[in-house]
């Protein structure tokens, strides 16, 4: 792929937001020949993996891959032979290297590891120049709040894990070591400082845009409630996590201001934009996503997928073709009012864990936003885990609001839960309170309401 700085990445989402379907659809097409074209000849994995398809084999006869067979095989994987993984590893041992450019052409991101061994990406500077070019003319559903945005002082802070080659937090870092005096424009706090030591920085730094994870924003409307978080952003951006309807109406209550969010992953960057209509619409000249049922077999529009093959056409040097990522959505073609002519997707409202439990001699699967529900209408509650073992035995880790009995609070969640899991066809199960307070991920800072511990 051509080199391309960021103005020409803006040039190329504005000039295809503009184009006739037809042209839009030759620009998907030849990006995807170049792209498999670059990955025969210059990774040995792809080129092994494609040795016996014809060169005009069709786009769903490529064999999918997945995280663990490209981790495994990463040093042919990539397309710069002077790649080995063990070279990025040493390069990551030094923290002080995130948001910095190894070989002075690429920058290092890793996935949290929250589902196994973490990924390590390496994007070069058009890759990352073609996500700023996403981010720059995409990301805001709606104008009114980038007028805003801009007018306010376009002060942005966002609470995210700051300690770990993060896609957000690598990125930042990346723009901040670049340009120094964004630093009065552009901050992180850590999502994994206690919450009053974040309140302080963002009353110090006073944002015009808020971001973060869902679950951390969402214990800064007590501290906002309780006068202890005095901010008026004009718009809140959310990523990392999904956003239920639920917190993105009582974030808008409490800060006065709009709130969106997207769909983004260390694989592709930002997926799919977020519309006025809470559609995410596809960046379908950059990436394709294919919905698919357990068995890789195409899932048609209105029906939830297993998981999706993800297909990123700008990451030359790690190419990303068909590659498995265990989300759920559900695709849609047809017209948005927002006026977006791309593809939309509905994304399964699932941060936590699925578990199993037995219910005589059948088993029953549960959805963790079907717990999550149940929890969350409880008073007294001000945050919550639930650790599934197997046979049955639930630990609850509970944090109580202020005034609240924790033992009556846990008795009447014990048998609340306890109630609708019977409801299920699962009779017996025992739920315990452990003295330890929920916790969030130790590396990530991402929090799961729901963690499956069952063998």
């Amino acid at each position: 792929m051509k080199k391309t700085g960021l103005f020409k990445a803006m040039k190329l989402c504005m000039d295809y937001k503009k184009a006739g379907e037809t042209e839009k659809r030759n620009i998907r097409q030849k990006r995807l020949d170049d792209l498999i074209s670059h990955a025969r000849e210059n990774s040995p994995y792809y080129s092994n993996l494609y040795c016996n398809l014809p060169q005009d084999a069709s786009f769903s006869d490529l064999p999918p891959v997945n995280k663990k067979d490209l981790m495994e095989n990463w040093n042919d994987w990539v397309c710069d032979r002077n790649l080995t993984l063990a070279k990025v590893e040493k390069f990551m041992e030094d923290k002080d290297n995130i948001g910095r450019w190894l070989d002075n052409k690429y920058l290092v991101f890793t996935t949290s590891g929250s589902t196994g061994n973490p990924l390590v990406a390496v994007y070069d500077k058009t890759a990352n120049n073609i996500m700023g070019g996403i981010a720059a003319c995409r990301s805001y559903a709606r104008k009114e709040d980038l007028k805003a945005f801009m007018k306010r002082g376009r002060k942005s802070m966002a609470v995210f894990a700051d300690g770990g080659f993060y896609l957000g937090n690598s990125s930042v870092r990346s723009r901040l070591l670049s340009m120094p005096w964004k630093k009065k424009q552009m901050a992180i706090s850590s999502a994994l400082y206690p919450v009053d030591k974040i309140v302080q920085q963002l009353n110090d730094f006073q944002p015009d845009m808020l971001g973060g994870y869902p679950s951390n924003l969402e214990l800064l409307i007590d501290e906002a409630n309780a006068g202890r978080l005095n901010i008026s952003p004009v718009i809140i951006m959310t990523g990392g996590e999904y956003l239920s309807d639920d917190l993105r109406a009582r974030l808008s209550e409490t800060f006065k201001c709009y709130v969106q969010t997207a769909y983004s992953c260390t694989e592709g960057g930002t997926v799919a934009c977020e519309c006025s209509n809470q559609h995410f619409h596809i960046n379908d000249d950059w990436l394709i996503v294919e919905p698919v049922d357990s068995d890789g077999n195409p899932v048609p529009d209105g029906v939830l997928s297993d998981k999706i093959y993800l297909t990123n056409l700008y990451n030359y040097t790690q190419p990303y073709i068909r590659y498995e990522i265990t989300d759920r959505v559900i695709m849609h073609h047809s017209p948005c009012g927002c006026g977006n002519t791309s593809p939309w997707i509905e994304l399964e409202g699932r941060t936590d864990d699925v578990t199993v439990f037995d219910a005589g001699e059948n088993k029953v699967r549960i959805p963790p936003l079907s717990m999550y529900a149940v929890m969350k209408e409880m008073a007294g509650i001000r945050r919550f885990q639930l650790l599934v073992y197997d046979d049955n035995k639930v630990e609850m880790r509970l944090e109580e609001a202020d005034g609240a009995d924790k033992n009556a609070v846990f008795s009447t969640a014990c048998h609340k839960l306890k109630e609708w899991l019977c409801s299920q066809g699962v009779t017996s199960v025992t739920v315990t309170l452990t003295e330890d307070l929920p916790q969030q991920n130790p590396d990530s800072g991402k929090y799961k309401h729901v963690i499956n511990m069952q063998k």
